[in-house]
């Protein structure tokens, strides 16, 4: 069984979705804490701020969910921020895509970042247990 999470992040602008997701996490009780965003710029500044170098060691999430295909930042401008941190800070953190597309030319990009899941929609309890096995069992 794989370990309690102390948080877990949701990036999504669609709040249906959002909720949903949350009340789902919460039934697991998979995490200590759930933040909920549904602007990508707004979670990234959150977890890791202005200049993250500066502050390895502020608490990150353990894991984040973000979306795809949302308005302003979207989550392949986010991910190539988090590409973008120091290593330190990113094995810190499993990222994962949970989104609606399935479309190849998303896959292929999102499989240029090393580490990165990808989900579809809708997260289900099955998901988030295949994910939980694979990455947080024995760590």
């Amino acid at each position: 069984m794989a370990r309690k999470l102390r948080n877990v992040v949701l990036v999504d602008d669609n709040e249906t979705t959002s909720f949903l997701n949350n009340r789902l996490l919460s039934r697991l009780n998979v995490a200590d804490q759930v933040h909920t965003f549904s602007k990508a710029d707004q979670a990234f500044q959150f977890l890791w701020g202005e200049n993250p170098a500066d502050n390895p060691s502020k608490d990150v999430p353990e894991l984040v969910f973000v979306d795809l295909k949302m308005p302003g930042m979207d989550g392949f401008e986010f991910l190539k921020l988090y590409n973008e941190l120091p290593a330190s800070s990113r094995e810190k953190t499993v990222m994962a895509v949970l989104t609606t597309s399935m479309h190849a030319a998303d896959t292929a990009r999102v499989a240029q970042y090393e580490g990165v899941e990808y989900l579809a929609k809708p997260l289900t309890e099955e998901k988030m247990q295949k994910l939980l096995e694979k990455r947080f069992v024995n760590n």
